[in-house]
């Protein structure tokens, strides 16, 4: 799911299976991606996670686990290297 005034940049891919069909049970795990998250060119993000409101993921970063609001990560796989400052959008949190 992807919330509302989120940015993707180009070339960012959302994969849709952590393991091949042929090794067990296939798994639909879901994908959030919430409001005003910022995701850089070039990012994979893998099944199952969740991006945080107001998230900023850098460029060409993998993001396998979940990332927190407001918080600014990047890497392979991706990790938090700080904090945005929480913004009030139109009488959001």
């Amino acid at each position: 799911t992807i919330e509302d005034d989120v940015f993707i940049a180009p070339n960012v891919t959302f994969t849709n299976d952590k393991h091949p069909r042929s090794h067990g049970e296939w798994k639909l795990l879901e994908t959030l991606v919430k409001s005003h998250a910022s995701i850089g060119a070039g990012t994979t993000i893998t099944p199952g996670v969740t991006i945080g409101e107001n998230a900023l993921i850098g460029a060409g970063s993998v993001v396998t686990k979940d990332i927190p609001d407001n918080a600014i990560a990047m890497g392979t796989p991706a990790r938090i290297v700080g904090h945005r400052p929480r913004v009030q959008y139109n009488g959001s949190k």
